[in-house]
């Protein structure tokens, strides 16, 4: 048996977030579809599904032809059985859906919910590819320094996330 590595970067522009996960189930698709209209109405997102069994295709649903388009491509280049990938609409970020995806029943986990730039590592066998883990973002640099915190401080809250 032979075992294949390979990375495969997330196409994307560098101001869309995006949630790359697994789920177990063909239902996946439309249930994640409703969870993200229930839990923020006029969401604009596109996603994909990578099928593991049968047909084997990229099924894919969403509400903006842009993000949809995304996670179609970067769907078929993972091509990583029972693997998801959600993209938000500018102006629609991961916190405010995360707690929905994850309480959809098919979602086993999540690998990321980003802006970052992201590589896929993939593993592939004869049987198929999967998804051994993420490279989200950059290395880290150092440990914040007092004017750091300052920094993160003031933009949480000039963003809306804290009082």
């Amino acid at each position: 048996m032979t075992l294949e590595l390979e990375t495969v970067r997330i196409e994307k522009p560098e101001t869309i977030n995006f949630v790359l996960g697994q789920s177990h189930f063909i239902k996946t698709v439309e249930d994640i579809h409703e969870a993200l209209v229930t839990a923020v109405p006029g969401i604009k997102f596109g996603l994909a599904f990578c099928e593991s069994s049968g047909k084997a295709l990229v099924r894919w649903t969403g509400t903006d032809d842009d993000m949809i388009e995304l996670a179609k491509q970067n769907a078929l280049a993972l091509s990583a059985g029972h693997s998801f990938i959600l993209f938000l609409g500018e102006g629609f970020f991961p916190i405010n859906i995360l707690r929905a995806v994850k309480r959809v029943p098919e979602v086993v986990r999540i690998f990321c919910a980003t802006a970052n730039p992201v590589e896929v590592i993939i593993a592939e066998t004869e049987q198929g590819r999967g998804i051994l883990g993420v490279i989200d973002g950059v290395t880290t640099k150092g440990i914040e320094g007092e004017e750091d915190i300052a920094w993160r401080k003031d933009f949480l809250r000039t963003i809306g996330y804290k009082l």
